[in-house]
């Protein structure tokens, strides 16, 4: 009989009391569909001259004027640069001499923008026709299966889905 009243006794220190757990479960899915736009990107290089020399004399003449002593010159019409033709000649006969010219044309100042698919007067030019959605598509069902359909060129399909449980 001691020995129930001991069992019985302790009892409430070994129960186990009521578990309380907050259990929140989120699920999300989501598809994205995109069919990129039309798109030209260009790069104007402008006109660029140099000359430079060692023991040799310049003349050039302008446009309408008289020869004159000088390392050159350039002109800007419409955005394009233009040099006139340059002579150089050794200053003294019989001594070492070097001239370099360089003259890069830039190109023209374009009256209208950019028709995409065609090649302008630039001369870094890139550009991307539109996409073509086609049978482009995306679906996710209940069970959270995700099912895309490619499209033509220029698009792109995405979907995913989401479960997130959490036990607090």
């Amino acid at each position: 009989m001691k020995r129930l009243l001991i069992f019985f006794g302790m009892m409430p220190f070994l129960g186990v009391g009521a578990a309380h757990a907050d259990i929140t479960h989120k699920l999300s899915s989501s598809v994205q569909l995109q069919v990129n736009a039309a798109a030209t990107q260009v790069e104007r290089i402008g006109s660029t001259y140099s000359v430079s020399g060692n023991n040799v004399t310049t003349q050039y003449t302008p446009t309408g004027g008289s020869a004159t002593s000088s390392i050159g010159s350039m002109t800007i019409s419409s955005g394009v640069g233009a040099i006139p033709t340059l002579s150089a000649t050794q200053a003294t006969a019989g001594e070492s001499w070097s001239f370099t010219q360089s003259f890069t044309q830039g190109d023209a100042i374009s009256g209208s923008a950019p028709t995409v698919g065609e090649v302008g007067n630039f001369s870094s030019q890139v550009s991307t026709a539109a996409g073509s959605a086609g049978s482009l598509a995306g679906t996710i069902d209940t069970s959270g299966t995700i099912a895309l359909t490619a499209g033509g060129a220029g698009t792109q399909a995405t979907g995913q889905v989401v479960s997130e449980l959490t036990v607090r």
